[in-house]
């Protein structure tokens, strides 16, 4: 078994009920706009869905367009959206924002989700959870990052299964920072931060929007904390659940 067909195992019924939980909470009319910023088609084959879905992504598989025409996609960098202000009814997305690497392009994100949104629905796992969703090791992302870059290749799973390189191991650290609440409060201000548990822990947060919020994007939110990194894309980056 590679860590992918791991992933594959435990990822999808997390999914499938988040989707479920999108779906009541903001009651698209068929007509609304939905953008997803770092999915995929194969995202939302479990939902009949018939509103139009356009995506977002530094790049696609061959072919994604030809397989998959109900859905637009476009290329781009998700700290910095090709949209116009107001450009979509919903902005969703789903485990992308701790991959953009430091704080500094977390805010950005954030800022660009909430000017071409008018309605949110941003996830993203919880540093207080005691699992690292993407090596899949317990306590691991509570480490300094000098520890981290030690225990990484040969005490969790995606280290086992994958094998990587010091530059892979570097890269991931320089890619992935989790956030915790008050971060996620300060990131959308005008969103309510609602909280998905297992075994009775917090696994992830979501910023959810149900409707505009002028003021609050006028402003956007401060940019202050410590960066834990730099921005640089890794390909084929673990999978969060």
């Amino acid at each position: 078994m590679n860590i992918h067909r791991l992933y594959a195992i435990i990822s999808p019924p997390f999914r499938r009920k988040r989707l479920r939980w999108f779906l009541r909470r903001l009651n698209m009319p068929p007509e609304e706009r939905v953008l997803d910023v770092g999915g995929y088609p194969w995202n939302w084959d479990e939902t009949v869905l018939p509103n139009p879905i356009a995506l977002l992504n530094l790049s696609y598989p061959a072919g994604i367009k030809k397989k998959y025409p109900r859905f637009a996609c476009t290329t781009g960098d998700a700290c910095a959206l090709p949209f116009a202000d107001g450009g979509f009814d919903v902005v969703f997305s789903n485990s992308v924002i701790e991959h953009v690497g430091t704080w500094e392009r977390q805010v950005q994100f954030a800022a660009e989700a909430r000017r071409v949104g008018r309605k949110l629905w941003i996830q993203t796992p919880a540093w207080g959870f005691f699992i690292e969703p993407h090596l899949l090791a317990p306590f691991i992302h509570w480490l300094p990052v000098r520890w981290q870059r030690r225990l990484i290749r040969n005490f969790t799973p995606w280290g086992w299964f994958t094998r990587p390189s010091p530059a892979c191991v570097d890269a991931f650290l320089a890619e992935v920072r989790l956030l915790t609440r008050p971060e996620m409060l300060q990131l959308f201000p005008d969103c309510e931060i609602l909280e998905e548990n297992f075994l009775g822990l917090t696994k992830s947060y979501i910023a959810v929007r149900t409707g505009r919020v002028d003021a609050g994007l006028e402003a956007g939110p401060r940019a202050v904390g410590a960066a834990r990194g730099s921005a640089s894309p890794v390909s084929h980056r673990p999978v969060s659940l």
